[in-house]
């Protein structure tokens, strides 16, 4: 297979050369331009909104860098300049408060969580806020909803808006009553004067006027220890739609006068078209065939014409040699390349490591292997494109909506101030929406057409033609002295990328590298990046070390961790579990595992039972202590702690990606193992507040633990270490 000249070689960050964490992922996988043409001008702004306070903040460079992806000051080497500016809109209208954000809703729940933001510092009813998200034309440039980004930064700036917006409004009434603001106070979406029944709400407070305020970015915040809207479980803000069935996803989309659209995809990846015969299509299914190049498809009346009318296609291709899964891990260790440009940022070593290791009373060489996996979203990528003139809207299911706009307009080739693109909330990407083809393609079809065309990808295409999580080869090397403290650390990641590949435990000489290679299947981000493969092969071998060393699991990580936040999660998640409480009964297997990523904290313990006679597996029960800052919204979190472990059992087990001759041999549910009801087990999810520190993003983090404590867990049931993943496709016999 070949690779996809639009994916970089690698989905993660290069290694960060002697700090304490890699460079941020989102800037080494994704280089979208960090220049925001924002569609309306303030006159059309106050037309589509009508009277109100509108908010402008200023935020300083670093939040500005931390939000577009572009540099701070002095740079990282790469990306356009700083922006002097980056604003977050807030407007308070006679009708309501509205909030306007690039970032999306996939399910993930933010929605909620930067409603109670606004809500809490704006001293305004939760229930009340509004968010646009993901409309190009309407919200700020925002480079994506990834990287667990959105709490740690778009909290924060929707923060200091409400503030800005709160202060505003006390003035407003100052004047209106001519008194003190001192003597005033934002209560429940009314300004009150202090120590009387005087009071007006904000909607009548800005009336018939258009008001635009700058704030600085330095405005007091209310503590978290002060919160009374943020730190409490709100339910879902939405969540009727969704339970009623009155939500519409990107694939429920219509349009009046609409065609449904079918694409002709190549037999292999990197097949060419050599030629294609369209027949004569029955006018009564309004076909429009187009082909421009190696792209091919139809749009037809109905969804069931348009299948018809791509059947009727003949097509000849020129198809290429490809590889299979078998020979995925030796391509991948003898296709390293020169990553130009990064040579600072790509490896950490300290110490003397060859020297530390031969000296170290014992030794340890071990190789790991991560297979390719499918984000496996219950929504496959779905488009619905219009055009107007030279104009384009396009509604889509994706985490990157400015970066689509992009695609889209070079694509088409028209300005990105002439393209629109919608957000609906999706149903789920887990980092597999990151790009536009479904939008591409269904723009290509429309103007052929002259009329809307909606595209659902199916589930075959989806796992054929979206993109995998990579797949890698990991070698570990370790040192111990007898005293159980370690003494060198080797270790080198081919291919699965560089995220969380920093050893979080003490070690005096380490060298870390991430080699990137070429690759037989297009790859990209995917729910934790490489942090799960990361932390499944340290994870594994501090395990192995550990009974090497003659100590219990835990007793060795504690050694030789002195992360205070760390040490925090392991002990709370054994504690919970009762790792030194009680042994495992006969066919059963404690295991542990932790670590930390995008700013938390995670620790794992599992218990798994095993069948000795037919190899079968079933995890017993999940303990797992997290950490993330301050928490917003406790119930919410706990939601994702439990999904991300349960996505988790997948890869862990039994998700695999096989392929061979260019084509994917198991691209539909029925051939490609998901968790099943059946499969989840008790959850035990532990939450650690830290109000002292600020609150970090938890989709992905708490993912990492689970596969090396499921691991290590087998290990101790039945002395068999498994160091693949996944673990047992087949079964643990066949292991």
């Amino acid at each position: 297979m070949t690779n996809d000249p639009s994916m970089p070689l690698a989905n993660d960050a290069p290694l960060g050369s002697g700090s304490e964490s890699a460079i941020e992922p989102e800037r080494y996988e994704f280089r979208a331009p960090a220049v925001h043409h924002f569609g309306l001008q303030r006159r059309d702004f106050f037309k589509f909104l009508g009277a109100g306070v509108l908010v402008v903040c200023a935020l300083k460079q670093v939040a500005a860098a931390q939000e577009s992806g572009a540099p701070p000051p002095g740079g990282l080497g790469f990306g356009p300049p700083l922006p002097k500016e980056i604003s977050a809109w807030l407007h308070v209208g006679e009708n309501g408060v509205t909030v306007y954000t690039g970032k999306v809703e996939i399910g993930q729940n933010i929605r909620t969580s930067l409603a109670q933001a606004v809500a809490e510092e704006l001293r305004y009813p939760v229930g009340k806020v509004e968010l646009t998200m993901g409309d190009t034309q309407l919200t700020p440039y925002d480079m994506g909803t990834f990287g667990s980004r959105t709490t740690p930064t778009m909290n924060l700036q929707l923060r200091k808006v409400a503030a800005a917006a709160r202060e505003q409004l006390i003035a407003l009434a100052a004047t209106k009553w001519n008194v003190d603001a001192q003597k005033l106070k934002a209560v429940n979406g009314r300004v009150e004067v202090a120590g009387t029944k005087r009071s007006i709400a904000y909607g009548e407070l800005v009336a018939a006027q258009q008001l635009t305020a700058v704030i600085p970015a330095d405005d007091p915040l209310i503590p978290p220890a002060q919160w009374t809207v943020e730190g409490k479980s709100i339910s879902k803000v939405d969540g009727r739609d969704f339970v009623t069935g009155k939500h519409r996803y990107p694939s429920d989309q219509t349009l009046p006068g609409m065609l449904y659209g079918k694409i002709l995809r190549p037999p292999s990846f990197g097949a060419t078209l050599v030629s294609i015969n369209a027949p004569s299509f029955d006018l009564a299914d309004n076909v429009t065939f187009v082909r421009d190049g190696d792209f091919a498809g139809v749009a037809a009346a109905t969804e069931a014409a348009a299948t018809r009318a791509l059947n009727a296609l003949q097509a000849k291709w020129n198809e290429q040699p490809q590889i299979s899964n078998s020979d995925l891990f030796a391509y991948l260790k003898g296709n390293s390349v020169d990553a130009k440009g990064f040579e600072g940022a790509q490896k950490y070593e300290t110490g003397s490591v060859d020297k530390d290791l031969a000296a170290a009373d014992r030794q340890l060489h071990q190789t790991y292997t991560v297979s390719y996996i499918q984000h496996a979203p219950l929504e496959p990528r779905a488009a619905l494109a219009q055009w107007s003139g030279n104009m384009l809207t396009v509604w889509t299911g994706t985490q990157r909506p400015f970066a689509v706009r992009t695609e889209v307009a070079q694509a088409t080739r028209v300005p990105e101030e002439q393209v629109r693109v919608l957000m609906p909330d999706m149903g789920a990407a887990y980092g597999g929406k990151h790009t536009g083809e479904c939008a591409v393609e269904a723009a290509r079809l429309a103007r052929a057409a002259n009329a809307p065309v909606k595209l659902v990808w199916t589930r075959e295409e989806e796992f054929t033609w979206a993109y995998f999580r990579p797949a890698g080869v990991i070698d570990v090397a370790g040192g111990i002295r007898n005293d159980g403290a370690l003494a060198a650390w080797d270790y080198t990641n081919y291919n699965s990328g560089a995220a969380g590949i920093r050893t979080f435990y003490e070690v005096p000489s380490q060298r870390i590298v991430f080699q990137p290679t070429r690759y037989p299947l297009r790859q990209g981000s995917y729910r934790a990046l490489a942090a799960t493969a990361n932390h499944f092969a340290r994870e594994s071998f501090m395990d192995e070390l550990a009974h090497a060393a003659n100590m219990d699991p835990l007793a060795f990580r504690l050694k030789n961790l002195k992360n205070d936040r760390l040490r925090a999660v392991f002990a709370a998640a054994a504690e919970k579990f009762g790792w030194n409480r009680a042994k495992p009964a006969p066919g059963h297997g404690f295991g542990i595992a932790g670590g930390f990523e995008k700013g938390g904290n995670v620790a794992t313990c599992v218990e798994a039972a095993v069948d000795r006679e037919s190899g079968f597996v079933k995890i017993a029960r999940v303990v797992v202590a997290f950490e993330c800052g301050a928490i917003v919204n406790p119930e919410n979190l706990k939601n994702q702690i439990v999904g991300a472990n349960i996505m988790g059992i997948g890869g862990a087990l039994f998700e695999k990606i096989n392929f061979a001759g260019g084509r994917i041999l198991n691209a539909q549910f029925s051939k490609y193992r998901v968790p099943r009801f059946s499969d989840v087990p008790p959850i035990d999810v532990v939450l650690l507040d830290r109000k002292d520190i600020p609150p970090a993003g938890a989709g992905e983090t708490p993912i990492v633990g689970l596969a090396p404590a499921i691991g290590n867990a087998i290990f101790q049931a039945t002395g068999k270490r498994l160091r693949s993943l996944p673990m047992i496709p087949n079964g643990l016999n066949s292991a």
